[in-house]
């Protein structure tokens, strides 16, 4: 197997391939041009995007070219893909300004040189397409039998699939002959869930040009309890640190299970497999605490990575830095006057609602850090909250359940 396939299998990207020798092959000839889709569809990327970009870096080191297409085209429509109900139709403006924001996200981790990593917007040849045309040129090679045969549009037949939506095979499937016929592009590389839609292109490129193209598939990620991995309780896991703040996502990946931390080192950082194992084998929650601080310093940089790293060692009592952590800011007459412990919860936007937080305090899930560094909870729903409680620098640490902090600085 050539050497960049076998770094994708090696780190656990490997799922299917349309013909692996072949690809193999042409890749001991020389460098390949190759794509990964994304869609537009929100104003940032998520975690779950992540899999296609690393391996195109690892493609991409290994001297090939990749190139993300941004679907500003597809996402007029939404890839039906994996979703049990229709995608939320979103305006054109809206599609634009996600397109902005994500080439820059994409930017930021890919450092696209136009060379070796670049970009190309499917808007350039599908936002004025003629559908009479496209029917006839594209539409006739397609077999409404064996697209539905495909798992993606299985799966929405029994809750209800559009007509829109059956159209978007046949889009990407464009998308893959655009792109060969643009830039030599020769091979699509994805989810799987994407498997139908790349064999679609794989068959339509032959179809029209006789040249032989390739896809291949990853597998797609799930936590060790069989969840989706990067699904949080406030949701997506984004990369935007507006929407999911650095110290959160920090923490996610610091509170991984064990059983995902060496597959997770393998997917979502560069060290070396070996290097990997041996981290993972070790002491469990340094290894997670790495596997943390790599993640985020690839997404946001090295020194956000230290900032979240100190943020969390001060959260949980092991030194470091908690100016670093998630702060709010409260009104010094509030605390002068006495607060109560619900409505300080409230105030800072800790615990949900005030039913939540009366719930957290009556489950003794609710904490502070008093003036000796000393946690301490909070046992009554009726407490109210003064000076006596803040610690040696005039300030409160609190903590809703296990996981959630909140440096409180009075103003």
């Amino acid at each position: 197997m050539n050497a960049a396939l076998q770094i994708l299998k090696d780190r656990g990207f490997f799922q299917q391939c349309t013909d692996v020798d072949g690809l193999s092959a042409l890749m001991d000839k020389g460098p390949v041009t190759f794509y990964v889709g994304t869609d537009p569809t929100g104003p940032s990327l998520h975690v779950g995007h992540l899999v296609p970009q690393f391996a195109l870096l690892h493609l991409r080191k290994a001297g090939h070219i990749g190139i993300d297409l941004i679907g500003a085209g597809t996402a007029r429509i939404g890839d039906p893909s994996g979703k049990t109900e229709m995608r939320k139709m979103i305006s054109y403006e809206e599609i634009d300004e996600n397109v902005k924001k994500i080439e820059a996200q994409l930017d930021r981790f890919i450092g696209f040189d136009g060379k070796t990593a670049k970009t190309d917007n499917n808007k350039h040849w599908l936002a004025d397409l003629n559908y009479i045309d496209f029917l006839r040129d594209i539409g006739s090679h397609f077999s409404v039998n064996r697209m539905l045969t495909f798992e993606a549009y299985k799966k929405r037949m029994e809750t209800g699939l559009t007509f829109i939506e059956f159209n978007y095979q046949l889009l990407q499937s464009y998308d893959f002959l655009k792109l060969h016929e643009r830039h030599n592009c020769c091979l699509q590389i994805g989810g799987d869930d994407q498997w139908g839609n790349i064999v679609a292109g794989v068959d339509l490129i032959r179809r029209k040009t006789s040249h032989e193209v390739f896809g291949l598939t990853f597998p797609l990620v799930t936590r060790s309890d069989g969840k989706k991995m990067g699904k949080t309780e406030k949701g997506a896991l984004f990369l935007d640190k507006e929407m999911t703040p650095v110290f959160d996502f920090f923490q996610y990946w610091r509170n991984v299970a064990d059983a995902d931390v060496l597959k997770f080192f393998k997917l979502f950082t560069f060290l070396p497999v070996a290097e990997c194992e041996e981290i993972s084998a070790g002491d469990i929650n340094a290894a997670k605490e790495r596997l943390a601080w790599e993640i985020t310093a690839v997404i946001h940089g090295k020194e956000e990575a230290d900032k979240a790293r100190d943020g969390a060692k001060a959260a949980f009592g092991g030194g470091g830095d908690k100016t670093s952590m998630p702060t709010a800011e409260i009104s010094r007459s509030l605390i002068s006057k006495g607060i109560g412990v619900i409505d300080l919860y409230a105030e800072v936007k800790l615990g949900g609602s005030k039913s939540d937080i009366r719930r957290l305090i009556e489950q003794g899930g609710a904490y502070y850090t008093d003036k000796n560094g000393t946690e301490t909870v909070f046992s009554d729903v009726k407490t109210v909250v003064d000076e006596k409680f803040l610690d040696k620098d005039g300030e409160l640490i609190l903590r809703a359940g296990k996981k959630k902090f909140m440096r409180v600085v009075c103003k």
